[in-house]
């Protein structure tokens, strides 16, 4: 049976489990591919740490350039993350015709047009199934499954630890804090969680899957993005009163000559799927024209879920070799000389549906400004919600409005935000709802 040889750069978390699968799942792979994939190399900056495995003599070293120079070596693997070093071994591995398979959506999102014109212009391969969701198929059903449709939206929960926080404060009423130290705690955010918690690890996903989508270039540096920081108990509770729940979401749309892409904290109805995505679960609503909606659901991040997809794509990789093509399918999914670049709508061109609480004095006539300068600006009020005074001091007055343009709320927040009965500043959440 032909080999395969197999070179993984980074043995961390999730390199162990791709490390752990090609050794275990072996004769697994073997029967499905018709070749054994052999770990020929593996280069880790360290090599004494114990990652329950056992390699033969030679195969755990820590010079990654002398795994990806290594002549016998069929498929790179890069599991190191970040923007620095992995690039220059992604580059250096394509320069010498290798095809690369990694999980990195950092450093796709913001260089990904350098990476993929490189590995297009060699005709090689580059995978990526584990950048976005975990074990969840979503490049795959992009490039392959979902071809033939226009894409018209994609609305997904892709971030684990936000959604673990958000699940914390929503049923046992915690406090960000202590959500995001629990998480912390059972390793699902990091000891620095500002990628997670501020949107950005979303926003690097949803920047691929709009390349990916709508024919477009990386514009992860141009979508609007939103963390979950700001979110209370408070709101959560409102929220669950109107009948929806909070999540962090990625929302894009097709426009035609625009895409609406955003990364924020939202409210969905009850009777919305993705609102009953709990813990660090990750789920993705994705409408084709032909297709309407799929959904798909299931663990985004972890050693063993995401090592699931890496070794996927090592398949897909192998079972090319064996068949003598590459780049059979492409890359970015259109064809490169059809990829262009289409603008992101401005966040001020959005019309959607809005939460806003304010906390305002509990005195005669407060409401009526609010509800006047709001009027002003063309905004609908849906539904009103005051709590009368138990202290002395201000009050939450809690406003859902009709569908409405960001550029109107926001310019109406400012003027109300200046009134001397409102005192701090207004907490806004979108809201996607298909009641218009």
């Amino acid at each position: 049976m032909r080999k395969i040889n197999i070179g993984l750069l980074g043995c961390g978390t999730v390199g162990t489990g791709v490390a752990k699968m090609l050794i275990e799942n072996k004769n697994l792979i073997s029967s499905r591919v018709g070749a054994d994939l052999i770990l020929r190399r593996v280069a880790d900056i360290d090599v004494k740490r114990d990652r329950g495995l056992t390699f033969d003599d030679g195969v755990l070293i820590t010079d990654a350039q002398q795994v990806v120079d290594d002549p016998e070596i069929d498929i790179i693997i890069e599991m190191i993350g970040g923007e620095g070093i992995a690039r220059e071994l992604i580059l250096r591995a394509i320069e010498h015709g290798k095809p690369v398979v990694t999980a990195n959506k950092a450093l796709l999102a913001s260089q990904g047009d350098v990476i993929f014109k490189a590995a297009a212009e060699k005709g090689i391969d580059l995978a990526f199934e584990a950048s976005v969701g975990g074990c969840m198929p979503i490049i795959k059903a992009l490039r392959e499954s979902l071809v033939g449709n226009h894409i018209k939206s994609m609305t997904g929960i892709l971030n684990g630890t936000c959604n673990y926080i958000l699940s914390k404060i929503s049923d046992e009423k915690s406090s960000f804090a202590s959500a995001l130290a629990e998480a912390q705690a059972n390793g699902f955010a990091e000891t620095d969680p500002t990628l997670d918690v501020g949107g950005f690890d979303t926003a690097h996903k949803l920047a691929i899957l709009a390349c990916l989508a709508y024919g477009t270039g990386m514009n992860f540096k141009d979508i609007y993005t939103e963390g979950i920081s700001r979110i209370t108990p408070l709101d959560i509770e409102y929220s669950s009163q109107f009948g929806y729940k909070i999540k962090l979401l990625a929302i894009s749309k097709d426009h035609g000559d625009a895409i609406e892409a955003r990364v924020h904290p939202t409210m969905i109805p009850f009777d919305n799927l993705l609102s009953n995505v709990n813990g660090s679960l990750n789920a993705i609503t994705i409408s084709g024209d032909a297709v309407g909606d799929i959904l798909l659901y299931g663990h985004g991040a972890g050693m063993m879920p995401t090592a699931s997809a890496v070794i996927s794509d090592t398949v897909d990789i192998s079972r090319n070799i064996l068949s003598g093509v590459n780049s059979r399918i492409p890359l970015l999914a259109y064809q490169m000389d059809h990829i262009r670049h289409i603008p992101l709508m401005p966040l001020d061109e959005i019309l959607t549906h809005y939460y806003v609480r304010f906390s305002a004095l509990d005195q005669p006539g407060v409401l009526s400004k609010i509800a006047g300068i709001l009027g002003n600006y063309g905004i609908s009020i849906k539904t009103v919600h005051q709590k009368g005074r138990k202290t002395s001091g201000s009050v939450p007055i809690v406003m859902l409005t009709h569908l409405s343009k960001e550029a109107d709320v926001r310019k109406a927040l400012a003027e109300i935000t200046a009134l001397d009965i409102v005192g701090d500043a207004p907490v806004l959440i979108r809201i996607e709802d298909e009641d218009g």
